[in-house]
């Protein structure tokens, strides 16, 4: 059984800000945003974390093995960096949707994400050492086969971009409700799904549902361990054993 921390980042007040006092420039509020990501990509990474960009003012991360003073202390850093506070909720679960939703209610019931009042929230359930184990996160590495000779060398950058994308996007509506599973694009042609215990059966599942429905070609690598970094890079070198053996799926 998998045992996923999961942590919500969400912007205080973004919206009124971004037109306060008046319309700020777009190509501002992107070179915010982008740096906050990589900020926290940095922050919670140094803790053995992921973070994903999603709506890049909501950002979703898998954080087993920080705890409560870890969570405070990012979000003071952010404080300090940038003229905007972020609030951070955080959830536990087997499943990843259910730790999210764990993760999103505290946030929620505190109030508006567009609430001038609501400011740095921290609040949620965090998974104790004692009830950790070495396989609590499962992660899933996806990519498309031969996403080069098939699109990158053939197409144009952006119809190129359009394949990609419907691909991502029907592995993550397929995942979401039919595995609890959360999936991000990481860019490239790559996609990292946060998922419960899924089997062989259930990925090569995933894979034939895309490639019917999208004609996208999918190959995943799966790992597990006891932390988000951990369980991703194994799941980097199954998809290696994938890349090399023409396989659809492996598991470290």
């Amino acid at each position: 059984m998998t045992n996923t921390q999961v942590t919500l980042v969400q912007i205080d007040n973004y919206g009124p800000w971004t037109v306060t006092p008046e319309p700020r420039r777009e190509v501002d509020l992107q070179t915010l945003q982008s740096r906050l990501y990589a900020d926290l990509s940095q922050l919670f990474g140094n803790r053995d974390g992921y973070v994903f960009f999603t709506r890049f003012d909501n950002m979703i991360a898998v954080t087993n093995g920080l705890d409560r003073d870890a969570h405070a202390l990012i979000q003071e850093s952010v404080g300090n960096r940038y003229p905007v506070t972020v609030s951070l909720g955080f959830g536990v679960d087997p499943s990843p949707v259910t730790a999210l939703g764990d993760a999103t209610a505290p946030l929620q019931d505190a109030g508006s994400a567009q609430d001038a009042t609501r400011q740095e929230i921290l609040s949620g359930d965090i998974l104790g050492d004692e009830e950790r184990t070495g396989d609590d996160v499962q992660i899933a590495h996806f990519d498309v086969v031969d996403a080069t000779g098939k699109y990158t060398d053939e197409l144009n950058a952006f119809d190129s971009f359009i394949h990609i994308e419907q691909g991502y996007a029907e592995l993550m509506r397929y995942m979401r409700t039919a595995h609890d599973s959360l999936s991000f694009f990481v860019g490239g042609d790559n996609v990292i799904a946060v998922c419960p215990a899924l089997s062989t059966a259930e990925y090569e599942d995933a894979i034939e549902t895309v490639h019917d429905r999208v004609d996208v070609e999918l190959q995943v690598g799966v790992g597990r361990a006891r932390t988000a970094q951990s369980a991703g890079m194994n799941a980097k070198h199954a998809l290696e054993t994938c890349r090399d053996h023409g396989t659809a799926v492996e598991f470290y």
